[in-house]
C-alpha cells in the first residue's frame, strides 16, 4: 500500500468515525423519548400562542388596509386632520381642482366615504348593520377591483349599489338582483366583488356620488350639492417623477390636504393601528407575554434535564472539560428544543389560521414574514431559557458531587 493510499484510508476513516459519532446535545434530547415528548408539547405550546399573537396583530393591520391597497392611484391626497383612514375628516372638492393644474397630474378624482351614518338592512332577515360605504363618480373610477370596472354603467343608474361578497353572514345573502334598504331608502344590488371586512367592519357597499348624495345626503347649504372629499386619488403622467410630483402638490394643496404616496399612507395606517390603536398594541404585549410563557416553560424543562444530568456534567468536569464546552452542549440542546417545538407548532397554527380565517373572514396567513420572526422568537427563548438553567451546571463542583 502505498503512503497516499495510507493516508486516504486514514481521512476517510476520521470521516467516517466523525459521521456516526453522536453529538451529546442530541444524545440529551433523545434519552428519554416520553420527557421528550412532554417537553415539545410544552414549547410547541409557548410557540403556538406567540404565533397566534403575531397573526391576529398581523390579521388586523392587513384588514384595516384592504381598501387603502384597492385604490387606483399613484399619490392619495387626505385631509390634514385624518388621523385614520376609516374617520371621516374630507377637504373641499375645489382642492382637486386645483391638483389637477399641478404639472404631472393625470388625474385627480373623489372618494367619498361614511362609515357612522350607512345602515344597512339584511335582506333575509329585517336586522340592521352599520357598514362601510364608499362613492365616486363612474365617470372617474377609483378602484382597481374589476368586477366594479365592470358595473360602471350599472352603477349610473339610480338608487343602485354593489356589495362586498366577502362580508360577514351578518348582513346576509346579496346578489344582482337584491333588493333591500340602506339608511331606510330603497336600494337595488347590480354586483359584488370582492375585498372583505376588517375588525370593525361587517362588509363595504359602493356606488355613485349621485346615489351618495341621495341616499347620505350632502355638505353644502343645500343637499344638491355633492358632499366634501375624503381621499383624493391622483395619478401621475407618464414620464414624471411620483416624488416631484409630489413635492409640487404639497405646494399647492397647503395647509388643509396632506399629500402621500400609496405606499406612505399604506405605511402610516399600517403604523397608527400596530402603535396607536387600541387593538394592535394588545396583541403586541401578547406576544410578550407567550414569549415570557415560553422562557419559564424551557426554563423548567432545562433545568430538569440539567438536574437529572448533572452527575454526567461532573464527570466531563472532572476529566477537564472547561464550562465553555458545558455550555455549549446546553446551547445545542435549546437549539434542538427550539428546532423539535417549532415544526409542531408551526402545523397546528396553519390549521388553526385556515379555520379562523374561512369563520371571521380575516386576513389569517402563516406568511414568510411571520414564520421568521416567530422561529426568531422561539430560538431567543429557548437559548435564553438555557442561559439562565446551565448556571446549575457551571456552578456543581465534582469534588461534592461523587
Amino acid at each position: 500500500m502505498t503512503a497516499h493510499e495510507a493516508s486516504g484510508r486514514k481521512v476517510l476513516g476520521s470521516v467516517a468515525r466523525a459521521w456516526s459519532t453522536v453529538p451529546l446535545a442530541r444524545r440529551n434530547l433523545l434519552a428519554s423519548k416520553r420527557r421528550l415528548a412532554s417537553s415539545v408539547a410544552g414549547i410547541a405550546f409557548a410557540v403556538l400562542l406567540m404565533m397566534v399573537e403575531l397573526g391576529f396583530r398581523n390579521a388586523f393591520i392587513d384588514s384595516m388596509l384592504l381598501a387603502i391597497r384597492q385604490l387606483d392611484g399613484d399619490i392619495m391626497l387626505v385631509g390634514s386632520a385624518k388621523y385614520q383612514f376609516d374617520r371621516n375628516a374630507p377637504f373641499s372638492r375645489r382642492k382637486l381642482y386645483e391638483a389637477r393644474a399641478v404639472p404631472g397630474v393625470a388625474t385627480a378624482r373623489p372618494l367619498y366615504a361614511e362609515q357612522k351614518a350607512s345602515i344597512w338592512k339584511n335582506p333575509q332577515d329585517q336586522r340592521l348593520f352599520a357598514v362601510q360605504v364608499f362613492a365616486f363618480d363612474p365617470e372617474q373610477p377609483v378602484f382597481l377591483l374589476p368586477e366594479i370596472a365592470a358595473k360602471l354603467d350599472a352603477l349610473r343608474q339610480p338608487d343602485t349599489v354593489m356589495v362586498d361578497s366577502r362580508g360577514r353572514s351578518n348582513l346576509g345573502d346579496a346578489s344582482a338582483g337584491t333588493e333591500t334598504e340602506l339608511t331606510r331608502q330603497n336600494i337595488r344590488v347590480v354586483g359584488t366583488f370582492s375585498l372583505g371586512p376588517s375588525f370593525f367592519i361587517d362588509g363595504t357597499v359602493i356606488m355613485s356620488d349621485r346615489n351618495f348624495l341621495k341616499l347620505l345626503g350632502g355638505s353644502g347649504p343645500n343637499r344638491t350639492d355633492l358632499p366634501d372629499v375624503e381621499i383624493g386619488v391622483v395619478k401621475v403622467l407618464p414620464g414624471f417623477a411620483v416624488a416631484n410630483v409630489q413635492r409640487a402638490l404639497r405646494v399647492a394643496m397647503q395647509p388643509n390636504v396632506t399629500v402621500l404616496t400609496k405606499a406612505e399612507l399604506i405605511k402610516q395606517e399600517a403604523q397608527f393601528h400596530a402603535q396607536v390603536s387600541p387593538v394592535g398594541p394588545i396583541f403586541g404585549v401578547g406576544t410578550l407575554v407567550g414569549f415570557a410563557v415560553g422562557v419559564m416553560i424551557c426554563y423548567q424543562i432545562l433545568f430538569s434535564e440539567l438536574s437529572d444530568q448533572l452527575p454526567q456534567y461532573a464527570t466531563l468536569k472532572a476529566m477537564g472539560y472547561h464550562n465553555g464546552f458545558l455550555v455549549k452542549v446546553v446551547l445545542q440542546q435549546a437549539a434542538f428544543y427550539a428546532l423539535v417545538g417549532y415544526v409542531p407548532a408551526w402545523i397546528l397554527c396553519y390549521l388553526l389560521f385556515w379555520l379562523i380565517g374561512e369563520s371571521v373572514l380575516l386576513p389569517m396567513e402563516v406568511s414568510i414574514g411571520l414564520t421568521a420572526v416567530s422561529f426568531a422568537l422561539t430560538l431567543a427563548m429557548c437559548v435564553g431559557a438555557a442561559l439562565i438553567a446551565v448556571r446549575r451546571v457551571i456552578a456543581a463542583d465534582p469534588a461534592e458531587l461523587f
